[in-house]
């Protein structure tokens, strides 16, 4: 890792350091309510390792274990994990340790929420819409087909009431939920062959998790749920035809470009996944209250951190997937239309059957409407001219 551990530079500079620690501590406590920006302004990028420096007189010891659902090859998306837990560090002076563990090396990738609500460990790092067989809302969590941007879900979850109604969901398990981090809009996945109509889904095998994937099986596709790890053994053996993950930096990564040289876009149903860090509420409820802030803020700063990474990296990742032979190819209009009829029905349905899940979708629709006025109004205008 690049940067240098942050408490030997602590050490290094002497009191001064020590200053600016317990200045930047007292100022978070005091602010444990409210939305803390930057901490810092350099991005650690340390394993989250134990601490081996002085812990500062009086604070107590904290050590939490993190379930990632992602492998550590993803570096940006797992990154955030740690992240959070340098940063925890930091501003505890080595007191709040949390290690994180990649997918599969403590519980299986889709298995974290399972694994926090148990205890078995304090916190994990997942995306809320592996669970929907537990309870159909979590998709709101991360995201729905023809929902959000990654803005807009952040506004929404943040600021326009939707962590509150999805805390009441999370309740259920026993877990509190912290936004980790966005990806931005993904690209629509890898295609053995070209898929130029709704006909050609007709028996197609794919990875594709959540909400998009019902959808992709009301329009004909066998429709499997894989995590991260596992998809290209499949793809190279013929299990599935096709498969999305994320983005150019992460599945050039993965390889798929090797064996699907048809790259679709737009992920319709992934305009902003948000993922999310769950923390066991009986291990939050033991903290004491400046750590909480701290796990807060440091949480926010993860979060920032992920998306930007990716803002950063997608763009040289996709040249070079276009150097590799791939194709970029638009999803067909009429596909992008089935597809939107499909998710709206699928959404009602639920509702019909769920008071809880009819309560977050009529509060969510009507943040999307407000947003998509206003977005679509200058947001929109300048992305035409300046992106086409």
């Amino acid at each position: 890792m690049q940067d240098d551990d942050p408490r030997t530079k602590a050490s290094d500079q002497g009191e001064r350091g020590t200053a600016r620690r317990s200045f930047l501590v007292g100022g978070l406590c005091g602010a444990a309510a409210g939305v803390i920006g930057t901490a810092t302004a350099t991005v650690l990028r340390g394993s989250g390792a134990a601490p081996t420096g002085p812990i500062a007189s009086g604070r107590p010891r904290v050590e939490w274990r993190l379930a990632s659902s992602f492998p550590q090859s993803l570096d940006t998306i797992y990154g955030s994990s740690q992240v959070l837990a340098e940063r925890v560090a930091e501003m505890t002076d080595g007191a709040f340790h949390i290690r994180p563990y990649q997918a599969n090396e403590l519980v299986p990738a889709l298995q974290v929420l399972d694994a926090v609500q148990q205890g078995s460990v304090e916190v994990g790092q997942t995306g809320g819409y592996y669970y929907t067989g537990k309870a159909p809302a979590l998709a709101f969590d991360t995201c729905v087909p023809f929902g959000l941007s990654a803005r807009q879900q952040n506004a929404w979850l943040a600021e326009g009431g939707g962590r509150e109604l999805l805390a009441e969901v999370y309740a259920e398990f026993g877990i509190l939920a912290f936004s980790c981090g966005n990806t931005g809009a993904q690209m629509g996945g890898w295609f053995r062959s070209p898929v130029e109509s709704p006909a050609d889904l007709n028996g197609l095998k794919m990875r594709i998790p959540g909400l998009g994937g019902r959808v992709m099986n009301a329009l004909g596709v066998t429709v499997q749920v894989l995590a991260g790890g596992d998809i290209y053994p499949a793809l190279e053996r013929g299990a599935i035809d096709a498969t999305e993950w994320v983005g150019p930096s992460d599945d050039e990564k993965l390889g798929f470009w090797r064996i699907a040289k048809h790259y679709y876009y737009p992920g319709w149903w992934e305009p902003g996944p948000s993922l999310s860090f769950l923390v066991n509420r009986a291990a939050w409820d033991k903290l004491p209250k400046d750590y909480q802030a701290i796990f807060r803020a440091a949480a926010e700063q993860a979060a920032g951190v992920m998306q930007r990474r990716y803002d950063e990296r997608n763009p040289p990742a996709l040249q070079r997937l276009i150097a590799h032979g791939v194709e970029l190819r638009p999803f067909a209009d009429e596909i992008m239309r089935r597809a939107r009829e499909a998710s709206e029905a699928l959404l009602d349905d639920e509702a019909a059957r769920d008071p809880g899940y009819r309560k977050i979708l009529e509060h969510w629709r009507k943040f999307r409407a407000d947003s998509l006025r206003w977005f679509g109004t200058s947001e929109l205008a300048f992305a035409r001219f300046s992106q086409t």
